[in-house]
């Protein structure tokens, strides 16, 4: 449940955001495959292998084997690719094929949280070259990612770092520390019981679209569960969603606290109907 517009003499606060079925209906490092099958990257084995893989993880989500199997293919997989190339591939595709599975409820969240005064973090498993790009057109103001290794202009297939799991809370923890956070203040949102690190790590964790382990978690120590479930473009949205500045924040803050008091009433009908159903919905 979103507070009311931030103290800015209290220290600062951030929400934590997961990528893959949080704030985007599917994987984000798998719906680039066509991309770079038709750049040249990858072959139409691969697509398919990949394509399969999407259909896992939408159908349950991935588990720790799991991710660890598709962490292993990934990296082998992008061995020798140009690093340029994939990000040129990402920007020219990124609203055609992003833009469209962005859930409105967590543009809302972030919206919100935007004019309470907190920063939005995105923090994904995903790698940088991909994570990066969507975080700018969500107007998230850090981005915690994956990172591969590259020497000469290309990707090794070694990672140099793995956010994951319990490596997700050091990363938060970190920033924290960098950025002054007061994470007994903070809100993460995450769909994956992977993710609990992550969710334990600030004062106000909500499940998102849970997968089975996650929702067991979240009921058993009252966390808050919500469904996302209206993928929609950013330019539909009413209102046009943009990112004000931090000086039109604190000018708005009247403003803010009414948009915030809608939210709240939003978020609690979603709740109450989420712990009435045993399954998240996913349309798409």
């Amino acid at each position: 449940m979103l507070g009311i517009v931030e103290n800015h003499s209290l220290p600062r606060t951030a929400a934590f955001f997961d990528l893959d079925k949080t704030v985007i209906a599917k994987s984000s490092t798998l719906t680039f495959s066509k991309s770079f099958y038709q750049g040249g990257l990858i072959n139409r084995r691969a697509v398919l292998r990949t394509a399969y893989a999407q259909f896992v993880f939408l159908a349950g989500g991935a588990d720790h084997d799991q991710m660890e199997r598709m962490r292993e293919y990934l990296s082998a997989l992008c061995r020798g690719w140009n690093v340029q190339q994939v990000r040129e591939l990402v920007a020219e595709t990124l609203h055609e094929l992003i833009d469209p599975i962005i859930y409105d409820e967590a543009a809302s969240l972030i919206e919100a949280h935007h004019t309470a005064g907190r920063d939005v973090v995105i923090v994904s498993t995903s790698g940088a070259e991909v994570v990066e790009p969507i975080g700018e057109l969500l107007g998230a103001d850090r981005v915690v990612a994956t990172r591969m290794v590259v020497e000469d202009g290309t990707f090794t297939g070694e990672v140099e770092y793995y956010a994951y799991g319990p490596t997700k809370a050091e990363a938060i923890r970190e920033l924290a520390a960098s950025e002054g956070y007061d994470l007994s203040r903070c809100y993460a949102y995450s769909d994956s019981v992977t993710d609990i690190p992550m969710l334990e790590t600030v004062g106000h964790p909500h499940a998102v679209n849970p997968d089975r382990a996650l929702r067991r978690e979240a009921t058993a120590r009252d966390w808050p569960v919500l469904s996302f479930s209206r993928p929609v473009r950013l330019k539909q949205r009413l209102p046009a969603f943009s990112m004000p500045s931090r000086p039109a924040l604190v000018a708005a803050a009247a403003v803010g606290a009414a948009a915030l008091t809608a939210s709240l009433v939003w978020l609690t009908s979603r709740r109450r109907t989420c712990r009435a159903s045993s399954a998240p919905i996913a349309r798409f």
